[in-house]
C-alpha cells in the first residue's frame, strides 16, 4: 500500500518530488509551490499574519504572536483527518519561517483515530541538509535515490568551488530581512564561499543573525545581496527602498559600483532543498560573472539600479 505523505515544508516537498515520490503526496502547507504540479494539493495551512504588510510590519506581527505564546500558523484540523496522511514532514528548525514541530504534535491530539509519524527536519547548515535529503529518502523508502540526489549536488558544488579557485574573493554583504536588518546565516555563507565570495556577516551553520545598519557601512562590502525570506524580487524591489534612504548608504562600495543585487529568496536561498544548486548558480553569476552562463536573471536574481 502506497505511503500517504503530508508535506508542511516547501523544502521537503522539492526533497520528496527531486526523489520521485510526489505521487505520495495527499496535501501540502500554503508555501509549498514547487514543482507546480503541487499546487493541485490542498492546503493544510495558513499563516496568522499579513503576508503583504511591510518588512516591519510584519516582524512586528510575528513577535506580537511569539511573545503571547501563539502558533504563528493554522493547521486545518477537519483537513489533516480527512487527509489521513501515514507520515507528516514538518521542520523545527525555525519557529517563524513555516509550521513547526510543536504545532503539528498539538493538532494532532485533537484529532482521534489518526495514527501517523511525524518526521522534522532541522537544516542549518549544507551537511544538514543532505542529511534530510538522505533521512527523507529512507523514510519513503528510496534511499539509494537519496544517495544520487546528495551526490548531484556534490558534484555541484565541488565543479564550482574548482571554477573559482585561485580567483580573488569580493566581499558579500547577505541580506536576509530588511527592516528590522538581518544577515542571513545557517547554509547561505557556505553558499557564498563555495561561489567565490568572501562573507562578511552570519556564520555557517549558526541562526541568522540581526544586525546593525551601521555595521554594514563600516563593512563596505563590494557586493550586498539581498534575499528575504519569504520574499520575491518584486516585494524585495520595493522594501530595499527602506536602506536607500538611509544615511551612507550611497557612500559604499557595493552601491557605488553599482553591485547590489536583488534575488528571489523565497524561491530559492530560504529553501534547504535541492534547488540550493540553483541557489549556488546565481551566486556564481553574481560574483563572478564571466566564469558562468547567466541562466538566472530576471527570474532568480535583478541588479538594482
Amino acid at each position: 500500500m502506497k505511503q500517504r505523505v503530508l508535506s508542511l515544508l516547501s523544502s521537503t516537498t522539492e526533497i520528496i518530488y527531486a526523489l520521485g515520490c510526489g505521487d505520495r503526496l495527499v496535501g501540502r502547507s500554503h508555501e509549498c509551490d514547487y514543482p507546480g504540479e503541487v499546487s493541485k494539493l490542498p492546503i493544510c495551512t495558513f499563516p496568522k499574519f499579513n503576508i503583504d504588510g511591510t518588512s516591519r510590519e510584519v516582524d512586528d506581527e510575528v513577535n506580537s504572536l511569539v511573545q503571547n505564546a501563539l502558533s504563528i500558523y493554522h493547521i486545518n484540523e477537519k483537513l489533516l483527518k480527512e487527509l489521513k496522511p501515514d507520515i507528516i514532514f514538518t521542520q523545527s528548525q525555525c519557529e517563524v519561517c513555516a509550521v513547526n514541530v510543536n504545532d503539528v504534535e498539538n493538532v494532532l491530539k485533537n484529532i482521534t483515530g489518526l495514527s501517523c509519524s511525524v518526521l522534522s527536519v532541522e537544516p542549518n547548515s549544507i551537511e544538514d541538509i543532505f542529511n534530510d535529503i538522505q533521512t527523507i529518502a529512507e523514510t519513503l523508502n528510496v534511499k539509494s535515490k537519496g544517495n544520487e540526489l546528495v551526490d548531484l549536488i556534490k558534484a555541484k558544488i565541488d565543479n564550482t568551488e574548482k571554477m573559482v579557485h585561485q580567483r580573488s574573493r569580493p566581499s558579500i554583504a547577505a541580506i536576509e530581512w530588511i527592516d528590522p536588518l538581518m544577515a542571513a546565516g545557517n547554509w547561505v555563507p557556505q553558499l557564498i564561499k563555495f561561489a567565490g565570495g568572501k562573507n562578511l556577516f552570519g556564520e555557517a551553520g549558526k541562526h541568522s543573525p540581526w544586525m546593525k545598519y551601521n555595521d554594514l557601512v563600516d563593512q563596505n562590502p563590494e557586493i550586498i545581496i539581498v534575499m528575504p525570506c519569504g520574499y520575491d524580487i518584486k516585494k524585495s524591489l520595493t522594501e530595499i527602498k527602506i536602506l536607500e534612504s538611509k544615511k551612507g548608504w550611497s557612500s559604499m562600495k557595493a552601491v557605488r559600483k553599482g553591485n547590489v543585487y536583488i534575488t528571489d529568496g523565497n524561491q530559492f536561498f530560504n529553501r534547504p532543498g535541492p534547488r540550493i544548486i540553483e541557489s549556488l548558480e546565481i551566486l556564481i553569476e553574481i560574483i563572478h560573472p564571466k566564469l558562468s552562463e547567466v541562466k538566472h536573471i530576471d527570474s532568480g536574481w535583478v541588479k538594482l539600479n
